[in-house]
């Protein structure tokens, strides 16, 4: 374990705060770290009845590439991750769902980063128009989950979220 010393305040951006924290390692030096704290955020698997995901396909800046995507948003403050996969859902997709279920949550870059992602599975999904943010700019897709395993496995796929999520939708549905 280490323990924190003092933590200064680098950045405090729209989404993230970076901080340079300085600890006391195990064995009694000290050292530095750069952490990343992140509201964390909620991802959703949208799957109809016949095994097809919808997926949004949207421009990274950090990337400077169009990555395809499961729909996914960050937590507002004190947002349940519930609540945030059915607002993303419906914003990014235009979809609805009868059923939500969570799967797992995982930690995106604890290296240096604190975010967490929350995944769900939505099905019974009832289709309507997006309602994107003023500035998301994606198109939705769908395609058959064993078209998306091959796309994970062929290096198409690459955005970490999407790829857990993919295989745990295709584990669910027996895959």
């Amino acid at each position: 374990r280490e323990e924190t010393v003092s933590e200064q305040k680098v950045y405090r951006g729209n989404i993230i705060t970076v901080s340079k924290v300085f600890v006391t390692l195990p064995n009694g030096k000290q050292a530095s770290r750069d952490i990343v704290t992140h509201p964390g955020a909620a991802v959703v698997i949208p799957v109809n009845e016949e095994g097809e995901v919808f997926m949004v396909r949207q421009f990274r800046k950090p990337l400077e590439k169009t990555l395809l995507e499961l729909p996914a948003g960050k937590l507002d403050p004190g947002e349940d991750p519930r609540d945030c996969a059915l607002r993303e859902l419906y914003e990014e997709t235009g979809l609805k769902c009868k059923e939500l279920r969570y799967l797992t949550r995982i930690y995106s870059t604890p290296g240096f980063c604190n975010e967490v992602l929350y995944i769900y599975m939505a099905t019974g999904l009832e289709l309507g128009d997006a309602h994107t943010d003023d500035d998301e700019f994606l198109t939705r897709e769908k395609h058959h989950i064993s078209k998306l395993m091959e796309m994970v496995l062929d290096g198409t796929i690459s955005d970490a979220k999407t790829i857990v999520g993919i295989m745990l939708a295709a584990r669910h549905l027996g895959l």
